[in-house]
C-alpha cells in the first residue's frame, strides 16, 4: 500500500500486464479534466435531472473495482484489487456508484491524496451510468476545493466529457501543488 501511494505522489500509476505482472507508468502527455471544462450532453443532463440513477459514495468500493476488472482485457489483477481495497480502508481510495432498483449498474474509483484525485477506472452496465458518476465526481471535487483531476491516459470517452492532455512536466508541477493541499473526499 505504501509503495502504491508513493508512486501516485511521484506521478505514476499501476497496470498489470497480461501475465499479471504489475508495472508503474507515467504518461506524457497526461489527461486531466479542468472542472470548468466538464461537458454534459443534453441527454445526460436529462438523465441526471430525472434521477434515473441513485448515486452513492463508497457504497460498494470493492464491487466497483471488481466490476471495472470484468473485461476481456484488463489491467486490474487480483493483486491490484487487494491493493486498492487496502488503500480504501486507509481512506485514500474512493468510489462513486450508480444504482437502479438497488442494483449497482455503474461506477468509478480513484485515489485521493491532498487536493489531487487520480481517477483509475469506470464501468457501466446501463446507459450513461458511469457518466452520471463522473459528473457527480467532478462536482464533488470542485465543491471540496480539489485542484487536480487526473484522468491518466486520454481516450475518446474522456475527451467527450471535456478531458484534455497536458505535458508531463505541467502535470508534475500541478500534482506537486495539489499534494500540498488538505482536502477530504468523504
Amino acid at each position: 500500500m505504501e509503495m502504491l501511494e508513493a508512486c501516485y505522489r511521484a506521478g505514476a500509476f499501476p497496470m498489470a500486464d497480461g501475465y499479471g505482472q504489475i508495472r508503474f507508468y507515467q504518461s506524457d502527455p497526461r489527461s486531466v479534466l479542468e472542472f470548468g471544462d466538464l461537458r454534459v450532453a443534453k441527454s445526460l443532463a436529462r438523465v441526471i435531472r430525472k434521477g434515473v440513477y441513485e448515486v452513492r459514495v463508497e457504497g460498494d468500493f470493492e464491487g466497483v473495482v471488481r466490476a471495472c476488472a470484468q473485461r476481456e482485457e484488463t489491467w486490474i489483477s487480483a493483486e491490484i484489487v487487494a491493493a486498492y481495497v487496502r488503500l480504501h480502508r486507509a481512506g485514500k481510495a474512493h468510489s462513486v456508484e450508480a444504482y437502479r432498483d438497488g442494483e449497482l449498474v455503474g461506477g468509478l474509483y480513484g485515489v485521493s491524496l491532498g487536493g489531487a484525485f487520480m481517477g483509475e477506472s469506470m464501468f457501466t452496465r446501463a446507459r450513461d451510468a458511469s457518466k452520471v458518476c463522473f459528473v457527480y465526481l467532478v462536482r464533488r471535487l470542485e465543491e471540496r476545493g480539489y485542484a487536480l483531476l487526473d484522468c491518466q491516459i486520454q481516450n475518446d470517452h474522456l475527451a467527450s466529457l471535456g478531458a484534455r492532455e497536458i505535458p508531463a512536466w505541467e502535470y508534475e508541477r500541478r500534482l506537486e501543488q495539489a499534494l500540498r493541499l488538505e482536502r477530504s473526499f468523504v
